[in-house]
């Protein structure tokens, strides 16, 4: 049976790649006529790009993209402060830094990975209605000629934005607001750039300029607060000043300006019965820390082996009642959490505008200096601190590592690490130190690939346990940790969740 996804934005794109290699039919519909053009999300996370190793194209990402050494914060005309960005991660993940690759770009490559399957985007297509039946999805979309068309799905995903059709058709809540006061993004040429791969940020008086490099040699994208419009529409030439004043950057050419108000809101639900809602249609926040898209892809990650398990007959249905509560925490954490950063920037009262022109200039360089401080930075901004330990596919500990967590990254040197394996997207056992051959055997029987690794020190460092079990999922995060590697407990957790097998 095929999986029905409405919307081929970067969340979209993503389902259809993983749900492709792992077996699944895909029809991806979306009412554009052609991709996105525009420069929109930037960032690209370690946590993504660690997905994307899965699948095999990260590097690709890595080298079209630019890497981020630092930030500089300027104010009323001169540069306060500069945190340095390079080797943030060091230790924590083969993506050790922060990475720009616009939007437009990074859907291009998806859609490429994704015709290089066989599968590609049906443009100008619309989801004009569907009902639910007891074994699947009837769904009626309309094409660009004005024909309609009546389609069986076993699942439809909802990835298409805040204004999303599905989310509107299951009469989902949508709560949240609207910042007050309107923003402006502007992709430019500029003549002259001081600082080719480091993001600028001006934050003077409750008024905000952001600078970042979109590549090495000059393209450049503006964000920053604007006027209120007064019924007419906005130009660059309203704007202009104070990135050519403060800034003094010399605009050569304006390839894309726009204004916008901001939204924070999650949904009440990601999921009603066979349809599911990923991405923008399922949450929008600020833009802060660039984690919007890099949210919705992860949302693509957990559903997509969910999904495959369930019509793969790996494992039952009730498997997919754990999406949205891994998912719909996250969301709400994370809205949370870039509203306050939303506020500290914006906000133009007397505590914020301290914080913002006294404080943080003050104390940013001296604690970004702190190894457990750039950890923990790097760790939240790159979203390796997700975890889904509240789950009901989580259970044990082993070492500092809960089953929900993140598998920890261990460099074993000469290019290889523990990663390695998670490309087969199948449940997997790890065991780091001597593998018992009750365990090994156990695991054959199950259906789990078993992967041994001799023991390193760095290991512990990581928070891992000499000799325990780790049963990994598709996605990367562990399932049980079990210090003492007993194939019972082993056997006990896939018959709790029902009967999970591996996918290779």
């Amino acid at each position: 049976m095929t999986v029905l996804i409405v919307g081929a934005g970067p969340t979209g794109l993503a389902l259809a790649l993983w749900l492709t290699r792992l077996g699944v039919a895909v029809r991806i519909i979306d009412k554009t006529a052609e991709p996105g053009t525009t420069s929109r999300a930037l960032a690209v996370q370690a946590r993504t790009l660690e997905f994307y190793q899965q699948l095999g194209f990260a590097d690709q990402v890595v080298d079209a993209g630019l890497e981020i050494a630092g930030i500089n914060l300027w104010s009323r005309g001169k540069q306060v402060t500069h945190v340095p960005l390079t080797g943030l991660g060091a230790g924590l993940s083969r993506f050790s830094f922060p990475l720009i690759y616009p939007q437009d770009a990074h859907e291009k490559l998806l859609i490429a990975q994704l015709a290089s399957l066989g599968v590609h985007v049906e443009r100008e297509t619309t989801l004009l209605r569907f009902r639910e039946h007891a074994t699947g999805v009837s769904a009626t979309i309309g094409h660009a000629d004005g024909r309609e068309e009546e389609m069986e799905a076993a699942y439809i995903a909802g990835c298409d934005g805040a204004h999303s059709t599905v989310r509107e058709a299951l009469g989902i809540g949508f709560p949240g607001g609207t910042y007050s006061g309107y923003f402006y993004v502007a992709d430019v040429e500029a003549g002259n750039q001081a600082y080719p791969n480091q993001i600028s940020v001006d934050i003077d008086d409750g008024t905000f300029l952001a600078i970042f490099p979109l590549t090495s040699s000059g393209h450049l994208r503006l964000i920053g607060t604007a006027p209120e419009q007064h019924g007419r529409a906005l130009t660059f030439d309203d704007v202009k000043g104070r990135a050519v004043d403060s800034m003094q950057l010399d605009i050569a050419a304006v390839n894309w300006f726009s204004t916008y108000r901001v939204h924070h809101r999650v949904a009440d639900h990601f999921r009603s019965g066979r349809a599911f809602l990923l991405g923008d249609a399922a949450h929008v926040h600020s833009p802060v820390g660039g984690q919007g898209m890099n949210t919705g892809i992860g949302d693509a990650v957990n559903l997509s082996w969910k999904l495959a398990s369930v019509l793969n007959g790996k494992a039952a249905s009730s498997l997919l009642a754990s999406y949205e509560p891994e998912r719909i925490a996250f969301a709400r954490l994370l809205v949370a959490t870039t509203d306050r950063a939303f506020t500290v920037v914006t906000d133009p009262s007397g505590w914020a505008n301290f914080v913002r022109l006294r404080l943080f200039p003050l104390v940013a360089p001296w604690i970004t200096r702190i190894p457990a401080v750039r950890r923990r930075l790097f760790r939240t901004v790159s979203q390796l601190i997700v975890s889904y330990r509240d789950s009901a596919l989580s259970a044990g500990a082993a070492g500092e590592v809960h089953g929900g967590d993140r598998l920890p990254w261990v460099d074993l040197g000469g290019g290889r690490d523990n990663f390695a394996p998670l490309q087969s997207l199948g449940w997997q056992v790890h065991i780091y130190g001597h593998v018992p051959d009750a365990l090994r055997a156990e695991c054959g029987a199950l259906g789990l690939n078993v992967h041994g690794f001799d023991w390193e020190p760095k290991m512990a460092e990581a928070g891992l346990k000499q000799a325990a079990l780790y049963l990994v999922r598709p996605d990367g995060y562990v399932g049980l940790a079990d210090e003492q590697a007993d194939p019972a407990t082993l056997r006990q957790y896939v018959e709790t969740v029902r009967n999970i097998r591996s996918h290779s």
